[in-house]
């Protein structure tokens, strides 16, 4: 097996907390716990997990919008933080971020000629004719009408200013991407386009894509292998098809039947308290045993580890008692 491209040991991110002048010592919130992760060259690996569960915080960390409490990121082998110290471009132009709102993150002051030039013009040197003529290659690997380059952002519909996030992306001839919930603003029928896109430049430019969402659906149709989240940790990962297949973990199942299928029986809501655990007062042992229908007393003592499941090739869970067999969505009983 080859090594991974990206490799995540430990990485933990807390906000807050400290001691203050007077008084007892504040609790901090994580919003990353001990998360082991690997990403491989040329997969897409996808993340998924509701609203607070640190998928978003795990993507900031990666690109060096943040710095981690403790753990390591590493990539093609090397220290992201000791290849941030050698050459401030050097992860810019081996990373690069799409974000959440293709619109809020362009400059609207500026054109998109100068959007795009940007970081032709810091990561590679570009100038000049050279660089004119990558401008224009840029919008059409996008599907951009060349015209488009000398107008504002606020002139492009959602999936127009998304094409043009990607391409800035790209710009900087990066291996991998870190795409947060990219299409998560925009129409069904626009959806589908943005993906058809990734997917068609994925095997143009041989990238790497770490595709995050709550949309079980989206994830499904672009990944190779999903890593599920939940109150800052990840609690289980497989391949696409076997975790639809068969989840183990009960909280994995979960949000299955909670996602509407066009055409399938009603979704199925949890009976109890669906709320995440106090971020400042942690439960001691799995966060999701409050929730948990299969939860024992051994489950609230000390956190299950991230564990491979026997029988299940590449497929492991943090769940003392996994659930066997496939799954099946189940229709209501009858009112």
């Amino acid at each position: 097996m080859t090594a991974p491209l990206l490799e995540i040991r430990g990485l933990t991110r807390t906000f807050g907390g400290g001691r203050r002048w007077f008084g007892p010592q504040r609790p901090g919130v994580q919003a990353v716990q001990g998360i082991d992760l690997d990403v491989l060259r040329g997969e897409t690996l996808g993340i998924v997990g509701e609203s607070g569960c640190g998928k978003s915080t795990l993507a900031r960390l990666l690109v060096g919008l943040d710095a981690p409490t403790a753990g390591s990121i590493r990539y093609a082998g090397e220290d992201l933080q000791a290849l941030r110290r050698r050459d401030r471009h050097a992860l810019s132009r081996r990373i690069q971020y799409v974000f959440q709102d293709p619109l809020s993150s362009l400059n609207p002051r500026r054109r998109i000629r100068d959007i795009l030039a940007a970081p032709l013009r810091h990561l590679r040197g570009m100038r000049g004719q050279g660089l004119e003529r990558r401008l224009g290659e840029l919008l059409e690997v996008v599907n951009l009408r060349p015209e488009f380059i000398d107008r504002y952002p606020h002139e492009f519909s959602g999936g127009q200013a998304q094409r043009i996030g990607i391409a800035r992306a790209l710009a900087a001839e990066p291996e991998l991407l870190v795409l947060d919930e990219p299409v998560s603003a925009l129409d069904v029928s626009v959806q589908a386009q943005v993906l058809k896109l990734l997917r068609r430049l994925k095997a143009e430019f041989d990238l790497t894509y770490l595709f995050i969402s709550h949309d079980l659906s989206v994830v499904e149709t672009i990944s190779d292998r999903i890593a599920v989240m939940y109150f800052g940790r990840v609690i289980e990962q497989a391949p696409a098809r076997a975790l639809f297949r068969t989840p183990a973990h009960p909280y994995t199942r979960l949000l299955l039947g909670s996602a509407p299928v066009p055409g399938g029986p009603a979704i199925q809501a949890e009976s109890g308290d669906a709320e995440l655990p106090d971020p400042l007062a942690p439960p001691p042992g799995c966060a999701f045993a409050p929730r948990c229908p299969r939860a024992r007393a051994h489950c609230r003592g000390a956190p299950p580890p991230l564990d491979p499941l026997s029988g299940r090739e590449r497929h492991a869970a943090a769940c003392y008692y996994p659930v066997e067999g496939a799954w099946q969505r189940q229709a209501p009983p009858p009112p």
